[in-house]
């Protein structure tokens, strides 16, 4: 498909680029830095909260990939949500999407430059940050060919990176690592047992470590720019399981199964270099390091990819400013990748001019965004079969136990919802993003009526 200068995008990613994004694209710091805190939350039941997280995104992916697998769109589940809910539903989760990413530009440019300036502190952290955002916005602004290679070999280093701690960390376990601290599985109860703080703490750490997972739905994104993408969904979908239990149930079972959960390291120096560290691997912190700076990198670029994707795409459904779905002759959505670095950098820029409370209350309000996208996706995956299965459509990539398990799903994210209301420690988080909620839907209504009365004027005249 050719771009021109109105809203065409190109399929320029490969069946490489967008297996690897499904496979390692989501991998951030989080897992190799911030699994240490949860770790020191929970202890080893911490395993719990990493299983229902990830249970629930390979439910929730299940219905995206039943509903994008019928009808791939870049838009993914905001036009779905338009669709089968109503348009205001699409408006405000795409809206919501697009601001959760738009966060993550300056949060891991920041997280990049801070590795960096450790290493050469003769640049300022400020210098870094901003190199790092206008290297990757350039390269997203030439075509969605170079995101996706870019991508590749960030998601293949994450890969490697996570298969290798996994190799090194069986050799200790079974003792087989010359001049290792540590080795055997006795940590897993051995620190007053498997909860020492009990169900609240791994329910605390399944709040935290839920939003680890967030951006698994990005593969649906990507598709759309390839040249099979019911394939490519149905197989980043049914690959889902397996990469959770590889890259975090397992990786996470070797942390606490060789370091004590109440390591103060864990939380101080993150899992991995914890562990590298017990194991004797030389330069361990080098190491995690250079790992952390390619996962942030990574993180980076695909949030500048997926923001300006769903800007694109509520553009063209006439929810963003029109500009927003021009593209250019390779079939890149140029406007869209500006507007939302151009935000990103108005986040960074009140960071260091507005009161600390501002960049507070803006990085909360993203806070519950990630249950409300799975809560919209439930939903509308829930109206939209029921409307396919009324008109006789052969669904060929279905939901297990329909509609019981989505029922399920649906009950889970609202009690989870409930209870990060009632936890002092996250309900800040429920209150920004209720309020950002109320803000753009009103916004949506007053756009709406302005457009209504627009059109009537115009039949007027």
């Amino acid at each position: 498909m050719s771009g021109n200068n109105s809203n065409d995008l190109a399929q320029g990613l490969k069946s490489r680029h967008v297996t690897m994004l499904s496979i390692a694209g989501v991998i951030g710091a989080g897992l190799f830095v911030g699994s240490g805190h949860a770790i020191a939350a929970a202890g080893p039941a911490v395993l719990l909260a990493y299983a229902a997280a990830g249970t629930l995104v390979v439910l929730v992916m299940r219905m995206l990939g039943e509903m994008a697998i019928a009808s791939p769109d870049t838009g993914s589940f905001s036009t779905y949500a338009d669709r089968a809910i109503g348009r205001w539903a699409g408006f405000t989760i795409g809206w919501l999407y697009w601001w959760f990413w738009v966060l993550v530009i300056p949060l891991e440019a920041n997280a990049a430059a801070a590795i960096l300036h450790a290493w050469f502190p003769a640049v300022d952290l400020w210098a870094f940050s901003l190199i790092i955002t206008l290297v990757l916005t350039l390269t997203n602004l030439c075509s969605v060919k170079n995101y996706g290679e870019f991508e590749f070999w960030f998601a293949l280093l994450k890969v490697l990176a996570i298969i290798g701690f996994i190799v090194v960390g069986c050799v200790a376990m079974f003792g087989l690592a010359p001049g290792s601290q540590v080795s055997g599985v006795s940590h897993l109860f051995d620190t007053q047992g498997f909860m020492p703080n009990g169900l609240g703490a791994v329910l605390a750490a399944m709040l935290t470590t839920m939003f680890s997972f967030m951006g698994t739905e990005i593969v649906t994104i990507a598709a759309a720019e390839s040249k099979d993408p019911g394939k490519q969904i149905s197989r980043a979908t049914n690959s889902v399981i397996w990469r959770i239990c590889l890259f975090y149930l397992v990786s996470i079972f070797l942390v606490v199964a060789l370091v004590p959960w109440n390591d103060p390291a864990l939380a101080e120096l993150g899992s991995y270099q914890t562990v590298l560290s017990r194991i004797g691997v030389p330069n361990a912190k080098l190491i995690v390091d250079i790992v952390v700076l390619v996962a942030v990198t990574s993180c980076l670029n695909s949030a500048l990819y997926t923001s300006s994707r769903m800007l694109f795409s509520l553009g063209k459904r006439g929810d963003a400013p029109a500009m927003s779905q021009r593209t250019t002759k390779a079939g890149t959505p140029h406007v869209a990748v500006l507007m939302s670095t151009a935000a990103a950098f108005l986040c960074v820029f009140a960071n260091y001019v507005a009161p600390a409370q501002v960049f507070e209350f803006l990085l909360a309000s993203s806070g519950a965004i990630a249950l409300l996208v799975y809560l919209v996706i439930a939903v509308s995956q829930l109206r939209m079969r029921s409307q396919r299965e009324a008109c006789g459509e052969k669904i060929d990539f279905k939901m297990w136990l329909f509609p019981g398990l989505t029922w399920a799903t649906i009950a889970f994210i609202v009690a989870v919802l409930v209870v990060m209301g009632l936890r002092e420690d996250h309900r800040a988080e429920i209150i920004a993003t209720a309020l950002l909620s109320i803000g753009v839907v009103a916004a949506g209504l007053l756009v709406h009526r302005k457009r209504e009365a627009a059109g009537r004027v115009a039949l007027d005249n």
